[in-house]
């Protein structure tokens, strides 16, 4: 089951806003109820009825005194807010009928979300693709380069996001943090993590059980560095982060762990988190056909420090 198309085509590759107008209230029209509800300023809502940007669900404008429908929905497009290009290509790995693999950037978000929204992997592929149809199977941190799975129709999304869901997808990655001869590899790290809504940084609560693994090899190392592989058999928030912090090793160009920083400006893009999405590998919900697609990216941090370190 997936929902109905929407009245109003995307812009910019954002999809419109939905409101569904409470069943209970005391508002005599549409206009009352979305100038307290979204409290957007004096003259925004009225603005966009008399301009016909608030619609029904058959696309045709509210009008400035719409009677109030308990349980209707109205949609219509936010300006976005002003946001700073993300100067990095986004690159297709993969393309067909079914599914889009792009490899994503730093600093570029997977989904439009709060400050993020036309600087985003998705928002960004429909745009460039002409696909509006295109949607996000997983995510990855805005923080995170690397591969991204994209479905093209929309009744198909389910079928790969239950892959991820079920753990059916293998993925590794790739970080570069300090190499400490002490600590020896290949390891298994196992804890408990939270992530509370609204808190920067995630937890790990000693002598709960574990809800997340990772796996983690020592690739290589040299002068005090170390390139690792990663490879997560559960898919809590930050864990690859967490887990790397706890071993006495956080990723180089980590903001919050193990200490959160102050906020950079938006035009900052120097020293990226130095962990990639290397390997996703799944067979096909779809098709039946095996799947495995490599990051064709490298971590700034190896291939040249001094250059990332500016």
């Amino acid at each position: 089951m997936y929902k109905r198309p929407a009245p109003l085509p995307q812009r910019d590759g954002v999809d419109p806003v939905r409101v569904k107008l409470p069943p209970e209230g005391a508002w005599t029209t549409v206009r009352d109820h979305l100038v307290e509800r979204l409290a957007a300023g004096d003259g925004v809502i009225d603005a966009m009825l008399r301009g016909g940007e608030i619609v029904g669900a058959d696309g045709t404008p509210i009008a400035p005194d719409a009677p109030y429908v308990p349980g209707a929905f109205v949609w219509f497009h936010r300006d976005p807010p002003a946001e700073v290009p993300v100067p990095f290509p986004l690159d297709i790995v993969h393309q067909d009928e079914h599914i889009v693999v792009a490899d994503k950037p730093h600093f570029l978000a997977t989904m439009p979300r709060g400050s993020h929204v036309t600087q985003t992997a998705l928002a960004r592929l429909r745009t460039e693709l002409g696909i509006p149809t295109l949607g996000a199977a997983h995510r990855l941190d805005r923080l995170t380069a690397g591969l991204l799975l994209f479905t093209v129709r929309t009744e198909e999304r389910g079928a790969y996001q239950t892959l991820f869901r079920d753990r059916r997808v293998h993925k590794e990655y790739e970080a570069v943090a300090a190499y400490d001869p002490q600590v020896p590899f290949p390891r298994t790290v196992r804890s408990h993590i939270e992530k509370e809504r609204g808190v920067i940084a995630a937890y790990e609560i000693e002598g709960a059980e574990p809800n997340s693994e990772s796996h983690v090899e020592l690739i290589e190392h040299r002068a005090g560095l170390g390139r690792y592989r990663l490879t997560p058999h559960t898919g809590r928030t930050h864990q690859l982060r967490v887990h790397m912090n706890a071993l006495g090793l956080p990723i180089l160009g980590d903001p919050v762990y193990p200490v959160v920083t102050g906020p950079v400006p938006p035009d900052d893009f120097r020293r990226p988190l130095q962990l990639l999405a290397r390997v996703l590998e799944f067979t096909d919900p779809v098709t039946g056909v095996p799947h495995r697609f490599v990051s064709g990216r490298t971590l700034g941090a190896w291939s040249a420090y001094d250059d990332w370190n500016q």
